[in-house]
């Protein structure tokens, strides 16, 4: 359950965990990715509450990033899937599970294996730089401030910081 909500700062992220940021929902889309579209088959995966599910599942089609369709009409039941935004989503997932596979891997070694259809290949996600496709690390990428930059929760030091200009507290 969330005990903080992120909808009031002005900061990118923060509105992207405002949607995806607690600890259920990243697996509710990695679930959804690898195919198991049925609420029942979530709730048996994941060992989730039918509450808590109903409740994550009600955010990411609130948030645009999950669609239900009807495929039974008696009783109804819904099948999940995720949309362009949800998919968007997924290299953001496999490199979480990259991070994962190399620091925090399960005792019986890495549960999943992604091979990239292009090569065929057993790939680990990396992300790269949108021109000239080199890996990004966090010494390689000097941030600083965008057109929608500004002084608010959430960002109330970062503009000072990436402009040079001391904040005053």
């Amino acid at each position: 359950m969330r005990n903080t909500s992120f909808a009031s700062m002005h900061c990118s992220l923060a509105q992207s965990l405002e949607l995806i940021g607690d600890w259920w929902t990243p697996l509710v889309l990695r679930d959804l990715y690898l195919g198991l579209n049925r609420f029942d088959q979530l709730v048996t995966d994941l060992g989730i509450s039918r509450n808590l599910l109903t409740d994550r599942l009600t955010t990411l089609m609130d948030g645009g990033l999950v669609v239900r369709t009807p495929y039974q009409e008696n009783p109804v039941r819904h099948a999940y899937a995720l949309t362009e935004a949800g998919q968007e989503l997924v290299p953001i997932l496999l490199a979480l599970t990259a991070w994962g596979d190399r620091w925090a891997t399960p005792p019986a070694g890495q549960p999943i294996r992604f091979t990239h259809n292009t090569c065929g290949k057993v790939t680990t996600a990396t992300i790269c730089c949108s021109e000239c496709g080199d890996e990004l690390t966090s010494a390689d990428v000097t941030p600083s401030p965008g057109p929608g930059g500004r002084t608010a929760p959430g960002t109330a030091l970062i503009a000072s910081v990436l402009s040079g200009v001391e904040a005053k507290p």
